[in-house]
């Protein structure tokens, strides 16, 4: 019998965890928006909006709960976390013992590499939660979405059957929403490509122009190709959605949070005074040290990857770091090796 989901619970109320529960409302069905702060939910009710203000959003429909009490969430039978990566263990831990369905599906929207673990966001959930574990990744900002815009993204289960069914039950007429079963790949692809935003954003902030950042982009989707074929992906992923489409999205968007980083780093801003600008977590940064220690512990040559590194961790000026990517021995162009 086909899998239906008749409540959907979104943890996280930053921006895109409100685009994915307007997303998830659009069908009708019962939607629990659950976010740490009483204070936050308080206003999301009032406002019917994120707290991230976007000019033309659509509300949240009123049939999308916004709390901050885990009770709420109990019975529900898909949840979608969407919450730093750096919190969501901590998360996880709450969801195993908050009474969700029997029949639950985990939907992880969170994009990262645990630091030191090295494991990805759904290994983490799949460590501690009873239940299937999948993921969402592609070219989305939620600045998109919830003007209603098109969009297309990834979902990926190891077991075909749901990821078909969170499919139907997530798409929308502006959301189109494709499958797959490899799940390492596609999470690899949506954390490791904002290293490679970042770095667009210091090539953006020090004038290197557009060859430069387009080669950026081409020599880092290699990069993470590399990382996705060692760690026991397949490489067509990598050249769809949630590979080369977020990557693009990320690097060029003036959506994108990393880049607005990227140039801030480039003038000269430490790393706490960037995330205090933006208001939110800049992924990039700790997806740059996890991604650093995933290849050294596959063996998997990353250029672009160790200077981010060398930039954001051990102060290295970005002028230097270019020139030693620019020196360095000349080679064939190949991306799996």
């Amino acid at each position: 019998m086909e899998r239906s989901f008749k409540k959907t619970a979104v943890i996280g109320a930053g921006a895109w965890g409100t685009a994915l529960a307007f997303t998830a409302a659009q069908n009708g069905n019962e939607v629990v928006l659950w976010t740490y702060l009483e204070s936050e939910a308080a206003t999301i009710r009032e406002t019917r909006h994120s707290l991230v203000a976007i000019e033309g959003a659509k509300p949240l429909p009123p049939h999308v709960k916004v709390t901050s009490d885990w009770a709420d969430v109990a019975g529900s039978d898909l949840v979608i976390v969407v919450v730093p990566s750096v919190v969501l263990r901590n998360v996880a831990q709450n969801l195993a013992m908050v009474g969700l369905s029997p029949d639950a599906v985990i939907l992880s929207c969170t994009k990262g590499i645990e630091k030191d673990t090295n494991l990805l966001m759904s290994e983490i959930l799949a460590s501690v939660v009873p239940y299937p574990v999948g993921a969402l990744s592609g070219p989305n900002h939620a600045e998109d979405i919830v003007l209603g815009l098109p969009s297309l993204t990834l979902i990926g289960f190891e077991d075909i059957e749901i990821a078909t069914a969170v499919q139907k039950y997530m798409s929308t007429d502006f959301l189109r929403i494709y499958t797959t079963t490899d799940v390492v790949s596609m999470q690899l692809g949506g954390a490791v490509k904002n290293v490679f935003a970042l770095a667009s954003g210091i090539c953006a902030g020090m004038g290197l122009g557009d060859n430069a950042r387009a080669a950026l982009a081409t020599r880092g989707l290699g990069e993470m190709t590399r990382i996705g074929m060692a760690r026991g992906g397949r490489m067509d992923t990598f050249m769809g959605l949630s590979g080369m489409g977020d990557l693009v999205v990320t690097c060029y968007s003036e959506h994108s949070r990393n880049l607005t980083a990227g140039r801030m780093i480039a003038a000269g801003v430490p790393m706490d005074e960037c995330q205090k600008r933006i208001g939110q977590v800049v992924e990039g940064i700790p997806n740059t040290l996890s991604t650093y220690q995933l290849a050294r512990r596959l063996g998997v040559r990353t250029p672009i990857t160790d200077a981010m590194y060398e930039i954001l961790y051990n102060g290295k000026p970005a002028k230097q770091a270019l020139q030693e990517l620019m020196q360095r021995d000349l080679r064939e162009e190949n991306v799996s090796v």
